[in-house]
């Protein structure tokens, strides 16, 4: 029985200025960004190469970048790819892995995380939130004092780190008055993503997700809703609109690579986030970001010797 390797694709805040230039040497990359960018209607080399750190933080353009990021990746790794016994994605990282898994085409998944990204942007420019991770704390102490506060759980991400989200003044009595034991670390995020706060954007991207062609998975798809495989691609169009407003279940996606038997995890571009939780939370599983091109050797020996088991 081969070993249970598993891709990875994260979300929005790895990305760094400049960070795809590395890519970009690739035969073939250049021109296959400049595609994925024109699908989402986004000059994605320009951002990937040259713009600074606050540009590539706006929404509008961090979304799309990032799952470009991890197409070049799938796309330099290519057929080894399929070694992988099963992918997921953390938040905007579900449409890469419903790339990888073959239930959406590349452009396709650009066009549709285009629009994700303007209408996640238009949603939180309504009213003024923000982000901040939590570690250390008890959730149920947590929960009770978020909802003292008025703030709403937006990631649980394994590993004792919690990302919470809501008005920014609820944020910063947080961080003055934390559960017990618990770091409060706020983020540079434009708004109080995968909260009630994004209900403005639901319907526009379910309208966008509507005309979207999908295929049924041709390996496990893992969802951020709950940690369960998908079986249809109707199904994950379903899920990642609703993943919008409701919270990103990482805790429970790395549960279930544990339930599986999982050998191996390889995060793609931008990489780091997703092997930092996986460290913690699947202590002993080896884990390789794929951070740029001289990343992809450790990735191929890891998929070969799942492979090989």
């Amino acid at each position: 029985m081969n070993d249970v390797i598993v891709i990875v694709a994260p979300g929005q805040g790895s990305q760094k200025p400049g960070f795809l230039s590395p890519w970009l040497e690739l035969p073939g990359a250049r021109a296959r960004l400049a595609a994925l960018g024109e699908a989402a209607s986004i000059d994605l080399v320009e951002h990937g190469t040259v713009s600074d750190a606050d540009t590539i933080r706006d929404t509008r353009v961090a979304q799309p970048l990032i799952v470009a990021a991890g197409i070049l990746a799938l796309d330099a790794l290519g057929e080894r790819a399929s070694l992988a016994s099963g992918v997921a994605g953390h938040s905007v990282g579900e449409i890469t892995a419903a790339v990888a898994a073959g239930v959406l085409d590349a452009e396709d998944a650009m066009a549709l995380v285009g629009e994700r990204s303007r209408a996640m942007a238009d949603a939180a420019a309504q009213t003024p939130t923000g982000m901040a991770a939590v570690i250390g704390a008890d959730e149920t102490e947590l929960e009770t004092r978020l909802a003292e506060l008025g703030l709403q759980p937006a990631n649980y991400n394994g590993g004792g780190q919690v990302v919470v989200a809501g008005p920014l003044d609820a944020l910063a009595a947080l961080g003055e008055a934390p559960p017990a034991r618990a770091r409060v670390i706020p983020l540079q995020t434009a708004g109080a993503f995968h909260t009630s706060y994004m209900e403005p954007a639901v319907e526009r991207f379910r309208a966008k997700a509507a005309s979207t062609p999908t295929a049924d998975p041709t390996t496990t798809l893992w969802t951020n809703r709950d940690g369960s495989a998908v079986e249809r691609g109707a199904e994950f169009l379903e899920l990642v609109v609703g993943q919008l407003s409701s919270p990103v279940r990482w805790d429970l996606c790395m549960a279930a690579f544990q339930e599986a038997g999982v050998t191996g995890i390889i995060e793609l571009a931008p990489a780091g986030a997703l092997v930092g939780l996986a460290k913690r939370g699947l202590r002993g599983v080896p884990a390789v970001g794929v951070s740029s091109p001289d990343d992809l050797e450790a990735a191929v020996r890891l998929l070969e010797s799942g492979a090989a088991a």
